[in-house]
């Protein structure tokens, strides 16, 4: 992975982010049948992997279950669509992208309104020192570790331990978190937003237990959610979490480099690729959120150089795992061990 991979002397493209949105602009326009198109090769098999885990149950629970963890990767699949209708990509109507996402927002457990506005934030102020806290996976500076007492420094090294970041906190954050509306709690729209979700979370969960038990919900629901939920949390991690991205004090900061700096590209199978709905051509998604992500792979076939910016193989990602706080002087994220090297110079 190289952060500064040296195409712009190679090429004619723009030598500066900021330059790269006019470029990127040309790729912003949805397709109004491709998107009902992936909308229904994605809840169509999706539907069909629950009645037909449904049906298994009476032949194996291990079956269901295994039919189940299959359907999360159309769920999580269904998680890049609701974030697209967030960025008023996905359709060219604003509204029918937002009820598309409330409507998704069931299935995923995540109050659309609420999300769509947090996740707003985190665009607006990835790779701000100073504007971090919402929207955003809590990372520290060396120096602001340093500070901490030894008691904080304990929590957020429990924080920060994969068993929590990817075994605990998924479950949490969409079981539990996503009920309230955090960090826009003073605002009405964002109660009814999560509250409504949740009413009709409740009232699939009645109908599922009515007709079928408890069994379905433990041996579908629970674990289909759970897998989708670390997937996704993984993925947002990798974005923006790696050794050389992007984080810089608010008077130094800016909007664009920050965008194609600090995101990744990952580069998965196809197979995820799809099933991820290109959510690793990262970077292009933070540098011209509009883009549809049907669209972003244009972007790389008509630009090559952008595919070299920050590029990760899933080998190289689950190097960054370990990676836990910022250096300010060398520009990069450190794992603990490394830290204390940098402090005793």
């Amino acid at each position: 992975m190289n952060k500064h991979s040296g195409y712009f002397d190679k090429t004619p493209d723009p030598t500066r982010a900021r330059d790269w949105v006019k470029v990127l602009a040309s790729y912003r326009e949805p397709s109004t049948w491709r998107s009902f198109y992936e909308l229904g090769i994605t809840l169509g098999p999706f539907v069909a992997l629950w009645i037909l885990a449904w049906w298994s149950m009476s032949i194996s629970g291990w079956l269901t279950l295994a039919i189940s963890l299959c359907n999360a990767a159309f769920l999580l699949r269904l998680f890049a669509i609701q974030h697209d209708c967030g960025h008023a990509s996905f359709f060219k109507e604003r509204a029918l992208s937002d009820w598309v996402g409330r409507a998704i927002g069931v299935l995923t457990l995540t109050p659309y309104d609420v999300w769509r506005r947090t996740h707003s934030m985190h665009h607006s102020a990835s790779g701000n020192l100073d504007r971090r806290g919402i929207g955003d996976i809590a990372t520290l500076t060396v120096a602001e570790y340093q500070a901490l007492t030894p008691y904080k420094r304990f929590v957020y090294r429990i924080y920060r331990h994969p068993v929590v970041l990817f075994g605990l906190g998924p479950g949490y954050l969409f079981f539990l978190q996503n009920r309230l509306p955090l960090g826009l709690m003073e605002k009405a729209r964002y109660w009814v937003s999560a509250m409504c979700t949740n009413a009709a979370i409740i009232g699939a969960l009645f109908v599922i237990w009515y007709f079928g038990g408890l069994m379905p919900i433990l041996l579908i629901f629970i674990p289909s959610t759970l897998l989708a939920a670390t997937a996704g949390v993984w993925l947002f991690y990798v974005q923006h979490q790696f050794e050389t991205t992007h984080w810089e004090a608010d008077e130094t900061w800016d909007l664009h480099e920050a965008a194609l700096q600090g995101s990744s590209h990952y580069v998965l199978p196809s197979v995820l690729q799809w099933l991820s709905a290109n959510i690793g051509i990262h970077h292009i998604h933070h540098l011209y959120s509009r883009i549809p992500f049907y669209r972003l792979p244009e972007v790389l076939r008509d630009h090559s150089g952008l595919a070299d910016i920050n590029r990760m193989t899933v080998k190289e990602s689950f190097a960054n795992a370990r990676l836990h706080l910022w250096d300010e002087k060398s520009k990069k994220l450190l794992s603990f061990r490394d830290a204390k090297t940098v402090q005793a110079t």
